[in-house]
């Protein structure tokens, strides 16, 4: 077999990691030093699977946000390629939890499983623990696992995701933890295997951290400053998922309507969207999060015009309250997002908006609460993720005087989620009787017989119907609201 020596190689499509010369110095450039170690992963995991006399198997853990599931299907693609087996629990040879940081009780979590993996590894011994994700870019927790969580074997964080293969390969090498975490980088390596959950939709990250600096959010600490991809490298990885059979696409960013300012040739996240939508043979857009701060006329215009933009804006509102909005410096009023919500749904009179509410951030009255039903009442969500405040250390809020009592917060909490559930319901019943293009996703989890889809507004719709149509955008009859989802019968 010949060998090929990856720093030489400029085309990686179909490349056979079986044929990479891993006894060559490692290439300096990406994503082929990854290919390298990947390759070189791959050898010791054949020799260790040889030894034990079965494959060597991992187990991945995501938790938190779209981006996360993202990065962690970048993560998945490695470690096959690597020569793993995925396995069915923890009980694995290589475990790795893809950490969210955005409550404190999410590093708790983490925590508290570590102890169960710890046990685990005592029965086996040459079993590889690895973290990463946004909780290991806080310093303090860095340091609490080197101290107390010795067993933990990797540790990296959110900007060199990418580089699993070489810190696998750092791992076998020394036989010592190893942590990598970087700060204040501006590298994107994206072009790497993937194992997506489903094969006709996908997400696409089109950029990466956030400098909006919510006195609440611990975000931009952990995910760093905004850095945007360029738009060429975003094109051609969506025209080559359309090649391989996806329909649908999920732009991924903190707050995409940031998109491309910071670029050497700036660009409007509306430019970006114009250019996505002349792709051919890709069926439907979606995108989040947008901030309502900077969310333009430009991109409510795409979106009245576009044929493959979703009829659906997550728009986080978080407060009714211009006062309490003020102090989460979220950079609008109570009364421009009201006025955001009317252009936006006066330009896209089927538009679902959905959005995120959080109860009892510090100094908030009954009156700053009042307001935030009056917005619910107003905009009328689709559906409404609400939150209570929870203190959140390292950010300005956590110091902020005034915490509303926990016995409050729960009634207000109950009153809100109370009054987006009665408005949901019958909002979300306005196509009762219509046909709508639905994407069908999956099997009916529940109901043999049944598959389950989503419409252009995301809303679920149950049909009879069989695993043939996974994938395909087909024509249904809304028979039933369910108040959440429709009943619905498929379209000849």
């Amino acid at each position: 077999m010949n060998l090929i020596d990856l720093r030489y190689i400029d085309n990686l499509k179909d490349l056979d990691l079986d044929t990479v010369d891993i006894s060559k110095p490692a290439p300096e450039f990406e994503p082929n030093r990854q290919f390298y170690f990947m390759a070189k992963a791959r050898s010791w995991v054949k020799k260790k699977s040889e030894e034990l006399g079965r494959p060597m198997t991992f187990f991945t853990q995501t938790f938190g946000c779209q981006m996360n599931a993202h990065d962690s299907e970048k993560l998945l693609g490695i470690l096959l390629e690597a020569g793993f087996v995925e396995g069915t629990s923890e009980e694995s040879d290589f475990v790795l939890y893809n950490t969210c940081t955005v409550r404190e009780n999410a590093n708790l979590r983490v925590y508290g499983r570590l102890g169960y993996l710890h046990s685990l590894k005592k029965k086996n011994p040459h079993m590889m623990i690895a973290l990463c994700g946004c909780m290991m870019q806080e310093p303090e927790v860095v340091e609490k696992l080197k101290k107390s969580y010795r067993f933990v074997d990797l540790i990296f964080g959110t900007h060199n995701v990418y580089k699993l293969a070489e810190l696998l390969e750092q791992r076998f090498e020394t036989g010592k933890m190893v942590i990598d975490i970087w700060k204040g980088t501006d590298k994107i390596v994206e072009d790497l295997p993937s194992e997506r959950k489903y094969t006709f939709k996908s997400g696409v990250n089109i950029m990466f951290g956030c400098n909006n600096f919510c006195s609440y959010c611990i975000v931009p600490y952990v995910r760093g400053r905004e850095r945007s991809r360029a738009p060429e490298d975003i094109i051609r990885e969506i025209e080559e998922l359309v090649k391989n059979g996806v329909v649908e696409i999920m732009l991924l960013g903190q707050n995409v309507n940031s998109y491309g300012k910071n670029l050497e040739s700036p660009i409007t996240f509306a430019e970006l969207l114009r250019r996505v939508e002349r792709i051919e043979g890709l069926k439907r857009i979606r995108f989040m999060t947008s901030h309502p701060k900077d969310l333009s006329d430009e991109l409510i215009e795409v979106m009245a015009s576009s044929k493959k933009i979703c009829r659906h804006l997550h728009l986080p509102l978080q407060s009714g309250s211009s006062e309490i909005l003020k102090k989460m410096n979220r950079h609008y009023t109570k009364e421009q997002y009201l006025e955001l919500a009317e252009r936006i749904r006066k330009a896209v009179p089927d538009i679902s908006l959905t959005t995120d509410i959080i109860v009892g951030f510090p100094g908030e009255t009954e009156e700053d609460f009042e307001e935030t039903l009056e917005v619910v009442r107003k905009v009328r969500y689709d559906s409404a993720f609400t939150f209570i405040y929870s203190k959140r250390t390292g950010t300005p809020a956590a110091a902020m005087e005034n915490q509303v009592p926990e016995e409050v917060v729960k009634e207000r909490f109950d009153r809100l989620l109370a009054e987006v559930q009665a408005i949901s319901a019958q909002v979300c019943g306005r196509d009762v009787h219509t046909v709508q293009e639905v994407l069908v996703e999956e099997p009916d989890s529940h109901v043999e017989g049944l598959v389950t889809g989503r419409m252009s507004n995301n809303t679920i719709v149950h049909f009879p119907g069989g695993k043939e149509l996974i994938g395909k955008i087909v024509k249904v009859y809304l028979k039933e609201s369910k108040g959440f989802y429709y009943m619905g019968s498929l379209v000849d």
